[in-house]
């Protein structure tokens, strides 16, 4: 049962993300989770936040004989951003081979989407309570002797009775 915890230990989730995706990210785009995770360090702040790694194209080799041949990184980055990341292709390329801790990139492909999470929609608003409700609200919740989970309880119930209208 190697790799196994026993029941009961504590395991951070991001832990777990990391054992389901990343064989799946290597399957798919050629490359592991910790290329993504220290993209930032690689790519440096200002362009990390408008790029990212999408895949590693490896090429084909048609023969177990045929030479090593470096693969292409393929960046996804915002519109702005394209220029600055071109210019920086060499150094980028150096921190990538730095990381992996061999030279598989040979050169880079840009390629222009949106990078950045969008922000959703808007925090909805919601009305104030009556009177009438906040004291129904503080009666039902009144008898918990936790105040912290009082306390959460009362916004939980001002939030739901907040989205209904009058």
């Amino acid at each position: 049962m190697a790799g196994k915890r026993p029941f009961g230990n504590p395991v951070p989730v991001s832990d777990l993300a990391t054992q389901i995706l990343d064989p799946v990210l290597r399957k798919r785009a050629g490359m592991s989770i910790g290329l993504v995770q220290s993209w930032e360090e690689i790519a440096g702040p200002r362009l990390a936040s408008l790029s990212r790694p999408e895949k590693i194209q490896w090429p084909r080799r048609m023969h177990e004989d045929d030479p090593f041949e470096p693969a292409v990184l393929v960046i996804a980055c915002e519109g702005m951003a394209a220029l600055h990341l071109q210019h920086e292709t060499g150094e980028i390329i150096n921190r990538v081979n730095a990381f992996l801790g061999f030279n598989a990139i040979g050169r880079i492909r840009i390629v222009q989407k949106p990078v950045t999470a969008d922000k959703g929609r808007p925090k909805p608003s919601f009305r104030p309570l009556t009177p009438a409700e906040k004291a129904k609200l503080s009666g039902t919740v009144g008898m918990i002797e936790d105040d912290e989970l009082r306390t959460a309880l009362e916004r939980l119930g001002a939030t739901i009775l907040g989205q209904k209208k009058v």
